[in-house]
């Protein structure tokens, strides 16, 4: 495959990835950092780390708001939902085991 059809279609999936984010709103970035260790914050971040490798100053906010779809505040008012000791469990047990990898 050429390069270039290889990079269209890689950002076609990540912009199919987003979409589908930004969709099920249902799905709490706890229970993504839960099963596949990153969540909507994750994808922002390698965003801004991607375009600033390429020489394109992006804040985190600006990339927050490129992958939630509206600012991160406004996204996390209206869908975010509080956390539960079980989910706060399995995120710390996470985290702790990811360190010791």
């Amino acid at each position: 495959m050429e390069d270039k059809t290889t990079l269209e279609i890689e950002a076609a999936t990540f912009r199919r990835l987003r979409d589908y984010l930004r969709e099920h709103t249902e799905v709490q970035n706890i229970d993504l950092m839960n099963l596949a260790g990153f969540c909507r914050n994750c994808l922002s971040k390698w965003y801004r780390a991607e375009a600033g490798e390429r020489g394109v100053e992006i804040d985190y906010e600006q990339a927050r708001e490129l992958v939630y779809g509206m600012p991160y505040e406004a996204w996390k008012s209206r869908y975010q939902s509080e956390a539960s000791a079980d989910q706060q469990a399995r995120f710390a047990e996470r985290m702790q085991n990811d360190e010791h990898s």
